[in-house]
């Protein structure tokens, strides 16, 4: 995983199902599934927040927990959602990178992320490593972290 994979809000793109969709090349495999190389790498800075955060939007700081304001309301939401329904949290990996420093981050998301069966990258949107889980995912394109 790479620096310019996270998000300034926190969110890791390397486990996003948009990248990992692009990443694998889905579409060749009969998925019609959108593309998305990462917030940073397309100059998006984050696609979550840059449009409720001046900040952001103009680039003018790198990560949120920068921010005099952080966390702020609509980070505390996003954050919430995606703890409920991902696994993942931004104010984690924000507060986490902050403390430890990228490098070590960057490790533990390795680690955490890592398919256990092939060594691919688990998506955080559906639990499952989209090199090795396909077959599951096609039975179930609506699969959520073991929901059937």
């Amino acid at each position: 995983m790479e620096e310019i994979m996270i998000a300034p809000c926190g969110m890791n793109c390397s486990v996003c199902v948009a990248y990992l969709a692009m990443k694998n090349d889905l579409k060749k495999k009969g998925f019609s599934r959108s593309y998305c190389a990462g917030c940073r790498p397309r100059g998006k800075n984050c696609a979550f927040m840059k449009k409720k955060c001046e900040k952001l939007g103009e680039g003018l700081i790198q990560f949120c927990y920068k921010c005099e304001n952080f966390p702020c309301q609509r980070l505390k939401h996003l954050d919430k959602r995606y703890r409920t329904k991902y696994h993942l949290s931004m104010i984690e990996n924000l507060n986490f990178i902050k403390a430890n420093g990228m490098e070590k981050f960057l490790a533990r998301e390795e680690a955490k992320w890592r398919c256990p069966q092939c060594g691919g990258t688990i998506s955080c949107h559906v639990g499952l490593c989209l090199q090795c889980s396909l077959d599951t995912w096609k039975q179930n394109r609506k699969y959520r972290w073991g929901e059937q």
